[in-house]
C-alpha cells in the first residue's frame, strides 16, 4: 500500500508519537522510510540572525541532533532509513522533499495552538493538505512501550 513513507520528526513529544506510529505503519507495510528534519527559517531567527549572529548555527546543531536522535531510533527499530536536513518553512519543504523521494504517504505530529498562535503562524495542516501529491497521516496516537514492542515482535522486527 505504502512503499515509501515520509516521517516528519521535529522531537518534540508529538513528533516521537509520530514517529513511533509512522515507524508500525512501515513496519506492517514493508516501506522504505525516509525521516525529514526541517530547521524553521521564519522571520523571527532572520531578524535575530541580523542583530547577534549565531542563533540559525544554534538551531541547526539542534537540529542535527534531533535528527540523529529519530535515525538511531528507527535503526534500532531494524529500519535503514535515509535522512535529510533542510533548511527553510515546515510545511513546504515536507511537501517538496516528498516529491523529490516519490512518497506515497507522510507522517507528522500534531501540537495543539491557540487561535493567536495559528493565526500568527498560519497554518501547516492546511499547507500540507492542499499542496501535498500524497496521502497525510497526522499521527496522534500516544502507543504504550508494551503495545509497541509487542507490535513490532508481532511485524518481524
Amino acid at each position: 500500500m505504502y512503499s515509501r513513507i515520509v516521517l516528519a520528526y521535529d522531537g518534540t513529544r508529538e513528533g516521537r508519537a509520530a514517529l513511533r506510529e509512522g515507524a508500525l505503519l512501515a513496519r506492517r507495510c514493508g516501506s522504505e522510510v525516509y525521516l525529514l528534519s526541517v530547521v524553521p527559517n521564519d522571520s523571527g531567527i532572520q531578524f535575530a540572525e541580523s542583530v547577534q549572529g549565531g542563533p540559525m548555527d544554534r538551531m541547526q546543531e539542534s537540529y542535527k541532533a534531533i535528527l540523529s536522535e529519530g535515525l538511531e531510533r528507527l535503526k534500532q527499530l531494524g529500519f535503514s532509513p535515509k535522512a535529510r536536513l533542510i533548511i527553510g518553512d515546515p510545511a513546504e519543504q515536507i511537501g517538496l522533499f516528498a516529491k523529490e523521494v516519490g512518497a506515497d504517504l507522510v507522517v507528522v505530529g500534531h501540537r495543539k495552538q491557540k487561535l493567536i498562535q495559528r493565526w500568527w503562524s498560519g497554518s501547516s495542516g492546511a499547507y500540507l493538505v492542499d499542496n501535498l501529491g500524497c496521502s497525510l497521516l497526522i499521527g496522534r496516537n500516544a502507543i504504550s512501550d508494551e503495545a509497541f514492542e509487542a507490535e513490532m515482535k508481532a511485524t518481524g522486527a
